[in-house]
């Protein structure tokens, strides 16, 4: 490999990390694998324990009807729930919440407020006939 194919390769990939989307996926990436160890510290030593108290048994992988592990499956499903519903009220909604009141709070441009006065001065010019006036 040539020495300035190498430079020309080294340049693409600087242009590639540069772009802001793959900084921000980086940082996703990083915050989600975190946000996983918090959410399965709820899952396996808050939430499994208190289903355990109601049910009886807080781990469920030593169900096996059959021969058939069905107690591991409810084991992942019971994780998932509990890591989308933390995902959701902890992540999700907030967010949410805190961009709707950017969007309310953004005053509108003054080039949208003189068109809206515009189209309602035209929407109330007709002609006799009922017509409006272009």
């Amino acid at each position: 490999m040539s020495l300035v194919y190498s430079f020309g390769m080294l340049k693409g990939f600087k242009e590639f990390i540069s772009r802001g989307n793959v900084i921000d996926l980086a940082v996703g990436v990083i915050i989600g694998a975190a946000f996983a160890g918090i959410v399965d510290s709820l899952s396996k030593d808050i939430i499994t324990p208190i289903i355990g108290l109601v049910g009886g048994q807080p781990d469920f992988s030593a169900i096996k009807p059959y021969g058939i592990g069905i107690g591991n499956f409810l084991n992942a499903v019971i994780s998932f729930l509990i890591k989308a519903a933390g995902l959701y009220f902890l992540i999700v909604l907030p967010f949410s919440r805190f961009a709707n009141r950017l969007v309310t709070t953004a005053a509108t441009p003054a080039q949208e407020v003189l068109l809206a006065k515009i189209l309602s001065v035209l929407e109330r010019r007709t002609a006799p006939d009922g017509k409006a006036i272009v």
